[in-house]
């Protein structure tokens, strides 16, 4: 038993939940000086290196390796993940699962291995917190850490007979941080333990569920180095990873992860939908209820971040998840789609940490209903192919399907592997098991050289770390100053005095904009006293502690210590300003006229345009367009104050501003409102009212990936100028019309448009007539050949249309067996065409096999149905072979 704080009783170990259970990881680690993270999206920010966040420390790549030094160097969270290598396998195991939370605490060159083991140990035994039996706690550690295991024993007071030294113990990807760790084991009795007393794996670590693994802490203390060696950190860390799932099933004293909290409420309903089953009676029908309650946990949170079902990436593997669950469905004899109807209960489960979920539940279920309805469709033509394929093989007496079958199935149709074996073992044959893991592992490979060959973590290096400077941002108030050069870094040194050359610099204070957010970092000059320009600022990026670094060009030496007069391009500054609040204009106009689901993928404000992402299913329509761009205008004309407000986040959030999963926010954070119109968290540059844009206007909108689309923009002048531009080419339309008005061109346009139809009729009419005299002589010419007649010829028609014609004539009028006809298209490709009666088909001769005897001759390839069949080619010269090859064809197969 242990005393929950916050609702002031005492519960029992069995009766708390998976919401309590998080909760209080969260606030034990906030009494330690911990800031308490959100969870982060589950699509990757600038990490091209990961599909989806795959655990809590891939969220914290960038203080781990030095880039960004975080406010707080500990921090806690609980954070949604997805992993789908081993996806075969949920559903028959206890703790397999494709979307789990990660409990974590971190720290970034602050506390190690003292404070994370004891406060580990705390948390965990502590009557006040998690209360569990010291008795059943386990610790493994690694054999050459002697450090952790004294903390463990003479600190934290574990017993030596509860300690266990593991090899594996050691955490490395390769390249970047590593180091030992130790694992937490819970001892749940021997009733969870089918293995024997005696087995050697019956102990923490091995491969039995008795002992189970609740949390691992990694010392990471060393740099992995590219030559394969080992040197200390300059700044040791801790990462730690409690699998929240794992340990509600201690908490609940649930067998697997599936009977906890966290997935009964999906099974329960999913017993409602099925034909009666229930769950914990068949084990068949539990692997379905597994999957399905797994699945639908996946594809519900994808869905809200954004990911949208597709044949690639991340939209592959929803796909692949929903069709999967669809299927196992239909075992539970689930004829309708179901899924969706899943998703409120997803969110209700979770809705004390991630809320956005019920917020945006329809929506995630009109994409999972959609989806489900498009599987049903191809649900049907795959079971097609697959009982061809099974009568195919059973015709050569063959009693396997082909691997390459399988994959087919599974990665075309959405069939898993077990499923197409369950249909092959009813018919008595197996699956190349071989083949189909062959193909597998090619198209993984092609995913993993898609994604890159990018470090999954960089090297920690403290050259930039290390600067602690203090700098200030003044760019709001000013584009002027002057400011005190503090640091200067060249050739990835600290120097005190750089000649020439490309350099980075931090001053004291600075009016350049470091790049965030989408808006590109300020240019400008950097000037002496003297009034003499020293250096071009080229880029400012933050450094890793927040301060903003100019990367510049050195015309002349530059000393630290030494006061210079920093000046922005303020007519770059002004243009890029402008587009940023167009952005937040843009921004709100799509939710106007979209819907509410529609959010931000992605941004980029330059001076001369403005690029926008965001969410949507399908291509914006030219009305929706018209109207996007409509109403940015309308707000422009209106005169609209921009005011910027600082407050701290929720104060924020209160007032509506609509914040960014991408970003990270401070203790103070900047609203920019656009009157009551548009208010976003942001911390870029705007102006001081809308009427400064002058104009807005689109300039194309496009997709560039599953379900995210892109709008591309301008303002102020380069918006008249392209308008000046389109203007300009009607003009030179009109004087091609030769009509007076602009407003002329629609109608001159359709009085063309009409004659050109009429001219296509009349020559259309003249082809037929043509046509029609070549076949008189053409279908005279019959070649007898065995006993079968052939007609054979090329003839001079406009392209297959025409051919098609020409053999429904012969058809009607039975003028031979087999006929095979040729032409060149004004583009000189070749056009082929075969036919067979009703008569040569049911003797064998098919249209089909013909073409594609034929084709290879004009250096095509073409098929089709038994009696008729096309093709297309690129060598002319080759059609006398090809009408040839028809005849040998014929003959040997008469």
């Amino acid at each position: 038993m242990f005393f929950d704080k916050r609702k002031g009783v005492i519960l029992r170990m069995k009766e708390l939940s998976s919401s309590q259970i998080r909760q209080m990881y969260l606030d034990f680690f906030k009494e330690k000086g911990h800031e308490v993270m959100p969870s982060a999206s589950l699509i990757p920010h600038d990490d091209p290196t990961l599909l989806w966040i795959n655990s809590g420390v891939a969220t914290m790549k960038k203080f781990f390796d030095g880039s960004v030094v975080p406010k707080n160097p500990r921090i806690t969270s609980s954070q949604k993940s997805i992993r789908t290598n081993d996806i075969e396998n949920v559903g028959h195991t206890a703790r397999h699962h494709t979307l789990f939370e990660m409990l974590g605490n971190f720290s970034v060159g602050d506390y190690f291995k003292e404070e994370a083991i004891s406060w580990a140990w705390e948390l965990l035994t502590s009557p006040e917190w998690f209360a569990m039996d010291k008795e059943r706690l386990y610790v493994t550690v690694y054999p050459k850490d002697t450090t952790a295991k004294r903390i463990w024993n003479e600190v934290a007071g574990v017993p030596k007979d509860h300690i266990y030294e593991v090899e594996d113990n050691f955490w490395d990807i390769g390249q970047g941080p590593s180091g030992p760790d130790s694992e937490i084991f819970y001892d749940r009795g021997q009733k969870f333990n089918n293995l024997a007393e005696d087995d050697p794996e019956n102990y923490p670590g091995g491969e039995n569920e008795r002992y189970l693994e609740i949390w691992n802490i990694v010392f990471s203390e060393f740099n992995h180095k590219p030559d394969g060696t080992y040197e200390p950190l300059p700044h040791k860390n801790i990462d730690t990873g409690m699998g929240l799932e794992r340990v509600v099933s201690v908490f609940q004293n649930a067998p697997t992860n599936f009977e906890t909290d966290l997935f009964l409420p999906i099974i329960k309903q999913t017993e409602d939908f099925s034909d009666g089953k229930k769950y914990g009676q068949v084990k068949e029908n539990d692997v379905s209820f597994k999957v399905i309650a797994d699945h639908i946990r996946a594809v519900t949170f994808a869905i809200g971040d954004g990911a949208i079902p597709s044949n690639e990436g991340r939209g592959y593997v929803i796909r692949r998840l929903i069709r999967r669950a669809v299927m196992h469905g239909q075992k539970l004899g689930i004829e309708q789609a179901f899924l969706y109807k899943l998703v409120p209960v997803v969110g209700q489960i979770m809705q004390s940490h991630y809320p956005e979920v019920l917020e945006q539940a329809d929506y995630i279920a009109k994409i999972v209903r959609s989806e489900e309805d498009r599987f049903n469709e191809t649900l049907k033509d795959g079971l097609e192919l697959l009982n061809e394929m099974i009568t195919e093989a059973k015709d050569k007496e063959n009693k396997q399907l082909s691997g390459k079958t399988a994959f087919k199935l599974y990665d075309t149709y959405g069939f898993p592997i077990e499923l197409t074996k369950e249909y092959a073992n009813d018919q008595g044959m197996t699956i190349d098991q071989a083949g189909f893991d062959k193909e597998m592992e090619q198209q993984k490979e092609r995913a993993r050289a898609a994604r890159g060959n990018a470090k999954s973590m960089g090297v920690q290096k403290g050259l930039l770390t290390d600067i602690k400077t203090e700098s200030s941002y003044i760019g709001y108030d000013c584009l002027k100053s002057n400011g005190i050069l503090k640091d200067i870094i060249f050739e990835d040194k600290i120097v005190d005095r750089v000649e020439k050359g490309s350099a980075q610099l931090i001053f004291d204070q600075t009016p350049f904009y470091a790049e965030m957010g989408g808006q590109v970092g300020d240019t400008g000059i950097i000037q002496d006293k003297q009034g003499t320009t020293v250096a071009e600022v080229t880029d400012v990026q933050h450094a890793p502690n927040g301060q903003n670094m100019h990367t510049v060009k050195v015309l002349f030496p530059l000393s630290k210590e030494k006061e210079y007069i920093l000046q922005v391009n303020k007519q770059l500054h002004d243009k890029t300003r402008k587009n940023h609040t167009a952005t937040h204009l843009l921004d709100q106009a799509l939710r106007d006229v979209l819907g509410s689901h529609t959010h931000q993928a992605g941004s980029l404000v330059e001076p001369d345009y403005l690029r926008f992402d965001f969410t949507n299913l399908g291509a914006v329509t030219k009305e929706d367009l018209a109207k996007i761009e409509r109403i940015v205008n309308e707000k422009i004309w209106e005169n609209i104050p921009v005011e910027t407000v600082e407050t701290d986040f929720e104060s924020a959030k209160k007032l509506g501003a609509i914040a960014l999963f991408t970003e990270k926010y401070g203790d103070v954070v900047r609203v920019v409102k656009v009157g009551d119109y548009s208010i976003e968290l942001c911390g870029g540059n705007h102006v001081d009212n809308t009427n400064e844009l002058g104009l807005f206007k689109i300039t194309s909108e496009s997709g560039v990936g599953a379900g995210v689309r892109r709008i591309e923009a301008v303002t102020s002048k380069e918006a008249y100028e392209f308008l000046e531009k389109h203007n300009q080419l009607l003009e030179d339309i009109s004087a091609q019309l030769k009509v007076a008005q602009l407003k002329e061109i629609p109608h001159k346009l359709d009085q063309y448009q009409a004659e050109i139809k009429e001219l296509e009729q009349q020559k259309q009419a003249l082809e037929d007539k043509f046509a029609q005299q070549q076949a008189g002589s053409i279908f005279k010419k019959v070649e007898q050949i065995k006993g079968k007649t052939l007609i054979k010829a090329q003839v001079k028609v406009s392209g297959m249309a025409q051919l098609r014609q020409l053999a429904d004539q012969w058809k009607s009028q039975k003028y031979s067996d087999i006929l095979v006809l040729a032409t060149v298209t004004e583009d000189g490709k070749v056009n082929l065409i075969t036919a067979a009666s009703d008569e040569a088909v049911k003797a064998g001769l098919k249209a089909g096999e013909l073409i594609k005897a034929i084709a290879p001759s004009v250096g095509g390839g073409g098929g089709g149905r038994p009696d008729l069949a096309q093709a297309g080619g690129k060598k002319p010269a080759g059609i006398p072979d090809a009408l040839n090859a028809a005849s040998k064809w014929l003959e040997q197969m008469a």
